[in-house]
C-alpha cells in the first residue's frame, strides 16, 4: 500500500532540495575562491553595516533598552555598581535617573569627554557629607574619575551592544 504525499510535503521537499543545492554551490565557491567567496554572496561586505546595525530600530526603543540595561547593571552586585550605590548619601536621585543621564553621555564620541561627562553625572548624584574622613575636593575628584572610568569599562565589557563605548 502506497502512502499519498500531500502537496505541502512536496513543497517542503522542493524547498529542502533548493536549499541543499544552494549549500552545494556555496561549498563549491568556497573551494574555488576561499574566503573571497563571501564577496559573491554578501552585498557590501566592506561597508559600514556593522556600525549601522540597528539603525532601522526606533531611537527611542534603543534608548529605553540602554537605560534598562544600565539601570539593571547599577542595581546588580557587581563591585563597581556596589561602589556607586555606596556613594549615594541620599536618595534624591534614583538609579533610573542616573542611568538616563549616563545613557546620554554614551553618545559622546570622544572617550575622554565621555568619561568626564559620566564623572559629572556621578558627582551630581553623590552628596558628600562634611564629616567624611576623606572629603577633600581633590580626593573626591580622583575617586569620581576612577569610578566613572571603571563604570564605562564595565558597561563596555558587559554590554558590547551599547554604542559609543570602547
Amino acid at each position: 500500500m502506497m502512502k499519498e504525499t500531500s502537496s505541502e510535503d512536496r513543497a517542503r521537499f522542493t524547498t529542502f532540495l533548493k536549499h541543499l543545492e544552494e549549500a552545494r554551490q556555496l561549498q563549491i565557491s568556497w573551494m574555488n575562491y576561499g574566503i573571497d567567496c563571501v564577496d559573491l554572496y554578501v552585498e557590501d561586505v566592506d561597508g559600514d553595516w556593522l556600525e549601522t546595525w540597528g539603525d532601522g530600530e526606533d531611537k527611542e526603543v534603543q534608548s529605553q533598552k540602554m537605560v534598562a540595561a544600565i539601570t539593571g547593571f547599577l542595581e546588580s552586585n557587581d563591585w563597581v555598581a556596589v561602589r556607586i550605590r555606596k556613594q549615594f548619601k541620599d536618595e534624591s536621585q534614583s538609579l533610573a535617573e542616573v542611568a538616563i543621564a549616563i545613557e546620554e553621555c554614551l553618545s559622546i564620541p570622544e572617550p575622554h569627554e565621555r568619561m568626564f561627562a559620566v564623572k559629572k553625572v556621578l558627582a551630581d548624584a553623590i552628596t558628600a557629607t562634611d564629616n567624611d574622613f576623606l572629603t577633600s575636593t581633590q580626593y573626591k575628584e580622583f575617586e569620581l574619575l576612577d569610578l566613572a572610568e571603571e563604570l564605562l569599562e564595565k558597561l563596555a565589557e558587559n554590554f558590547r551592544w551599547i554604542s559609543g563605548t570602547n
